[in-house]
């Protein structure tokens, strides 16, 4: 369920990106206020009905019931407040400025650590993503996620499958610091 989530597959961005459509938010206020789901948009064509539910729990602001009610998630609000980091910038957090990279380490060591830190974060063990949704979880540490993907790639952390499908975290850790 969406309210299984946890920090690895909610991002501020799509919230935000998600509220500011207007058939989306819209939607986001009916059923905050209880309303069912044949009531919910019910004078919009139904593939932009269809559209902004989608987004709504994509995004985790909604969750959908095993009896098909959707409800406002609890936890969402809270959840996101809870990424922004509490620490002092030491380590590798001296790389990172409200939780994005603000800079890569220079030193190969420090980068490995930094990047495997964020694979880490953003896709659980035996989770397999398609690249848009490695891309969404991303966001969260940067607006080059492409460089972010490559380097982790590169420093098999991130394993891409031949096809370019699907994403997982590695396997095998790469050998005196060196690339792929």
């Amino acid at each position: 369920m969406a309210g299984d989530r946890g920090m690895t597959g909610l991002h501020w961005r799509r919230v935000v990106a998600t509220l500011g459509n207007s058939d989306a938010r819209t939607a986001y206020a009916q059923i905050v206020l209880g309303a069912e789901l044949p009531d919910v948009l019910p004078d919009v064509k139904e593939h932009r009905r269809t559209r902004a539910i989608s987004n709504l729990l994509e995004a985790g602001l909604v969750e959908q019931r095993v009896s098909g009610e959707l409800v406002a998630s609890e936890l969402v609000f809270r959840d996101l407040l809870e990424q922004q980091p509490r620490h002092p910038k030491t380590g590798l957090d001296r790389f990172l400025r409200l939780g994005r990279i603000e800079r890569y380490p220079a030193n190969v060591a420090e980068r490995r650590a930094l990047l495997a830190r964020i694979a880490g974060e953003v896709i659980a063990p035996g989770e397999r993503l398609t690249e848009r949704q490695v891309n969404e979880r991303l966001l969260s540490y940067t607006d080059d996620v492409v460089l972010l993907r490559r380097y982790m790639v590169d420093f098999g952390l991130l394993e891409r499958t031949p096809s370019g499908s699907s994403y997982a975290l590695g396997q095998e850790e790469p050998q005196d610091g060196e690339l792929r």
